[in-house]
């Protein structure tokens, strides 16, 4: 934990960074260090995972506050557990100093008197994933196949920690509740103070023969594949939620769940902003003029449309309903297409000559906006 930095740092934002600022963040460094960008780069992986670590938390308001406030301590897996049910810092036991305000105050410290039992169903950790999609895929949805890390139950002990066959027998020390009482006397009179079992290490029981395939912990951490469905619509940024496809629990806990963070490739015509799409189409001056029938690429494939006749540059026409899928709604958003009109590059004489006529033929009437500038700079000088 030592070695970890800061968070904020990762992302490059101060602590203060609204939650917008925090996605723009992630999606700029995510895409700065993704593997598909960098195959083989051991060090952009390990960029690409602190950046996902950092986010997860910063966006989770409960896992910021716990962050902003103990640091990386804070969003630890065992923070808050301490030593079977007592805060921990710096190797002193909150729990045992309950115990001791209990002796003078009744009890209500720092938890004393609310010991967890050892043996009680605990709820697994959260895990985390990362998913890589194409423009198409997260607009119109897929399936997809992804490596999950998480812990699940032992298949050989089915998460007793016991070697099959074997024994499970309560500590004969702490006679199965994880801690040891231990009372001194003092010139305030007698207090106790707890700890945590040496002999079963807090667990309340000794296991016989420890599983050979898990050690006795009763868990195992496992890298697997697993296929997911992606919602038409999801954006880059996004995380997915599956209920129960994080760490296995403890005792017979529930799982935690599994957040899968989405990154969307950028596509080389189309932009989105939220459920619309934004693409430029390049048409000839002569087409601009005239007008024409031009093919424009959409999501749904290619479709026809009429440019009529007079088509200025930078003009926009919209396509209702060739946008995105709304995500976990009905409709879609629209399609917008701005002109571009490209002015052609070495001409031939002839062609030169035939524009110049062109030009030469051309009225006042044939160019409004011209007109109407140098109206305006004729009445600025005068």
């Amino acid at each position: 934990m030592p070695d970890k930095k800061d968070f904020y740092e990762v992302l490059g934002v101060d602590r203060g960074a609204s939650d917008d600022e925090l996605k723009k963040a992630y999606r700029k460094a995510a895409k700065k260090y993704h593997p598909d960008l960098h195959p083989g780069d051991k060090e952009a992986e390990e960029k690409f995972k602190e950046v996902n670590e950092a986010y997860e938390v910063l966006s989770d308001k409960e896992k910021r506050a716990r962050y902003d406030q103990f640091g990386h301590a804070g969003v630890d897996p065992n923070f808050g557990a301490g030593q079977a049910g007592g805060y921990s810092a710096g190797g002193f036991d909150f729990g045992d100093l309950g115990d001791i305000f209990g002796q003078f105050f009744g009890g209500g410290f720092g938890g004393g008197g609310r010991r967890q039992n050892p043996n009680a169903p605990s709820r697994g950790e959260d895990a985390s994933a990362n998913v890589n999609l194409s423009f198409e895929e997260a607009a119109k949805g897929c399936k997809k196949e992804i490596q999950v890390t998480h812990i699940e139950s032992c298949e050989t002990c089915h998460g007793s920690g016991a070697e099959p066959g074997s024994q499970t027998k309560t500590c004969p020390s702490c006679h199965g509740t994880g801690r040891i009482t231990s009372t001194q006397r003092t010139p305030f009179g007698a207090m106790q103070t707890q700890r945590v079992c040496d002999q079963c290490r807090g667990t309340g029981k000794i296991l016989e023969r420890p599983c050979h395939t898990c050690a006795g912990k009763g868990r195992v951490r496992r890298t697997v594949k697993r296929t997911i469905d992606i919602p038409a619509g999801i954006d880059d940024g996004q995380i997915i939620n599956l209920r129960g496809g994080g760490d296995a629990g403890v005792n017979g806990g529930p799982s935690g769940d599994l957040h899968v963070h989405v990154t969307v490739r950028p596509h080389p015509i189309f932009e989105r902003d939220g459920f619309d799409v934004y693409c430029e189409i390049p048409i000839t001056f002569t087409q601009a003029a005239l007008g024409a029938e031009i093919v424009v690429p959409t999501l749904d494939g290619k479709v026809k449309f009429t440019v009529h006749e007079g088509t200025q540059p930078g003009d926009e026409f919209k396509l209702r309903g060739k946008g995105i899928q709304r995500l976990n709604y009905s409709g879609r958003g629209d399609q917008y297409v701005k002109i571009v009109v490209e002015v052609p590059k070495e001409l031939t004489q002839k062609q030169k000559e035939i524009l110049k006529q062109f030009d030469r033929e051309s009225g006042s009437q044939n160019y409004n906006k011209s007109r109407s500038f140098f109206d305006k700079v004729k009445d600025f000088f005068d």
